[in-house]
């Protein structure tokens, strides 16, 4: 048969440092599976001191079956009516300096086991707060509208931004706004970019939340999400807030702080008494 009387009992010697490698990169993925080969290779080097060629990350990473958490395949989450009246778009070269200065919505699909839900929220550009969301099984304005409402219990905007989504240009959606006497703005056709701190909201949602936990259901997502979005505005610091949290940032120049320390309230609750 041609073989060597050696060959069957030839054992590879791995390489140890491609050993060494191999774990580094086992241990960077399980803690952020949302990095590419980019990110694996600039991680490497930070913490591992491992200074290699992405094309190297990128060949380890495919033997070892791992890949980044991204979205392949999407539907599409808003469609526009022509019979609904379009605003202008009031946010070019305005910047948000307070809370309630601006309020942004957008929608975006949430993966399932078996299909789609689709998520909204509305978020104060100034405080990166998340004031209100909602997850649905179909893209009726219905469950907008009712999100918009809940906002609005707890402040009121002077100008709301949206895309052109029939959800919001909606008579109802829209009438909500008129009658709180807040400015609409709507983002100019296929300019997602104009509502870009949302558009940063459902990275980190997927990122750090629903590619993780791979929701089977809607009661399953919406039980995930409440805590996650909890987390978001009262744990989660941001760079972009001098490391403060939305709530923090949100609540200051409210009628006190409060409702801060209320919002607070189910975490602290969960950390234990400690006595010296």
């Amino acid at each position: 048969m041609d073989v060597s009387r050696s060959s069957p009992y030839y054992k590879q010697v791995p390489d140890p440092e491609e050993v060494r490698i191999t774990r580094a990169i086992d241990e960077l993925y399980t803690r952020y599976p949302f990095y590419g080969s980019r990110r694996m290779k600039d991680s490497l080097s930070d913490y591992y001191a491992i200074k290699i060629g992405r094309h190297q990350v990128r060949r380890i990473m495919r033997l070892m079956g791992l890949e980044a958490i991204y979205p392949k395949k999407r539907p599409k989450t808003s469609e526009s009516e022509p019979s609904h009246k379009k605003y202008p778009y009031l946010l070019r070269g305005l910047a948000s300096n307070h809370p309630n200065h601006v309020w942004g919505t957008d929608i975006t699909y949430i993966r399932l086991e078996n299909g789609w839900a689709y998520l909204v929220a509305i978020i104060d550009w100034y405080s990166r707060y998340v004031v209100a969301w909602d997850i649905s099984p179909n893209l009726e304005s219905g469950f907008c509208v009712q999100t918009l409402r809940r906002a609005l219990k707890d402040g009121t905007p002077e100008i709301f931004n949206s895309d052109q989504g029939t959800q919001f240009t909606s008579n109802d959606f829209t009438g909500v706004l008129a009658l709180g006497n807040i400015r609409i703005s709507m983002d100019g056709r296929g300019r997602c970019m104009d509502n870009i701190f949302t558009e940063r909201l459902w990275r980190t949602v997927k990122y750090e939340n629903v590619y993780l936990k791979s929701y089977r259901t809607i009661t399953e997502a919406r039980l995930g999400l409440s805590e996650y979005f909890h987390f978001y505005n009262t744990v989660r610091r941001h760079q972009s807030l001098d490391n403060r949290k939305p709530a923090e940032v949100y609540f200051s120049n409210q009628r006190s702080n409060q409702n801060f320390n209320n919002s607070l309230s189910p975490i602290l609750s969960t950390i234990p008494t400690i006595t010296v």
